[in-house]
Parts: structure tokens; C-alpha cells; sequence
């Protein structure tokens, strides 16, 4: 089935076709996704482990999911989206078939396809959804721009900077190596 980027759609419309594309849906439209590079999965493992570790060396709360992983937004059916990592602190939040309701924290690797809903489409949906902090990180720029939506606060660093985690006190991210 193909979907109408004139029609508002809702997950179990998405469930239901026999599609075999990765796709997302944000506020009833259809997003597809193209596959990830080499550099893209790289950064990817990379981020999780460092966040997973921390979590557990620190007997934190918070479960670290690497896309595939399905996070359903809202009531209203209408988005649910594969963050490449999402970190979620209330474990009453997961459910088999993915996160009902908002992660605590997103980190999305923009690949050329991603960019603007990276940048925009998904930034104004996780900002609405009450996600606590969310992280682009741009892997041709080498810049990760954070978004701490609890203190209406942005900022931009470079992958050699240690960037602070603002839902974990004690946690910096340092990509260059």
C-alpha cells in the first residue's frame, strides 16, 4: 500500500499494510526511512554503549533502545517514530511492541535523508510530547546540537567538546577519538 502525503493516517493503519519499507508516522503522515550507513551505525553503537555503561556502573535507572524500536507518542494514534536511540527511565513506559508514551532522552543521527525532519519535523514532536532532552548529532558537520527541553535551553558542540547530559548528572559525551 502506498500511502497519500495528502491523507492523515494512524499506526494501525501502518500495522496493517503489507509494506516492507521503514517508515515513521508523525502527526498522521508518512515518513519513509532510508537504510543507515556504515559511519550512521558506527556512532549509533557507539552512543548506546556509553549510555548503557554509565547507567549500569551507576545503578542507574533508564533502559538504553537502538532503532528498530517503535516509541508511540500521544493518545490520538497518530505518531510513532524509531528514534536511533532512546532512553527511557520509567520502566512502566515499555511494552513489548515498544515505548508508550515519551522516552526521558532521543539521540538522532542525521544521515542526508533525515536532515530536515531531524531538524524540524521530529524537534517540534518530541518538544510537544514532553521528551526531557533531545540530541541531533550530525555526523558531516561533527557537531551535536542538544535540546534540554525541561530548561528551554539549547546548545551546539563539537564532536572533540565533552558534551553534558542533562538527564544524568555526571555523564559527558566525547565522540572524536
Amino acid at each position: 500500500m502506498a500511502f497519500s502525503q495528502d491523507s492523515i493516517y494512524t499506526v494501525k493503519d501502518i500495522y496493517a499494510t503489507t509494506d516492507v519499507s521503514r517508515a515513521e508516522l508523525i502527526d498522521g503522515k508518512v515518513y519513509y526511512m532510508s537504510p543507515p550507513g556504515l559511519t550512521h551505525q558506527r556512532l549509533l553503537l557507539r552512543l548506546a554503549m556509553m549510555i548503557s555503561e554509565y547507567i549500569d556502573k551507576n545503578g542507574g535507572t533508564g533502559e538504553v533502545n537502538v532503532a528498530p524500536f517503535n516509541v508511540f507518542l500521544g493518545e490520538n494514534g497518530r505518531t510513532f517514530v524509531e528514534p536511533d536511540i532512546s532512553v527511557v527511565c520509567t520502566a512502566s513506559k515499555l511494552e513489548e511492541d515498544g515505548c508508550k508514551g515519551s522516552p526521558d532522552w532521543i539521540l538522532e543521527i542525521v544521515s542526508a535523508g533525515s536532515k530536515y525532519i531531524d531538524y524540524s519535523t521530529k524537534l517540534f514532536a518530541y518538544r510537544a510530547a514532553r521528551v526531557r532532552e533531545y540530541w541531533i548529532v550530525d555526523p558531516l558537520k561533527k557537531r551535536i546540537t542538544t535540546y534540554y527541553f525541561e530548561k528551554d535551553r539549547t546548545e551546539e558542540y563539537d564532536f572533540s567538546d565533552l558534551v553534558p547530559v542533562g538527564i544524568f548528572s555526571g555523564l559527558f559525551i566525547q565522540l572524536e577519538k
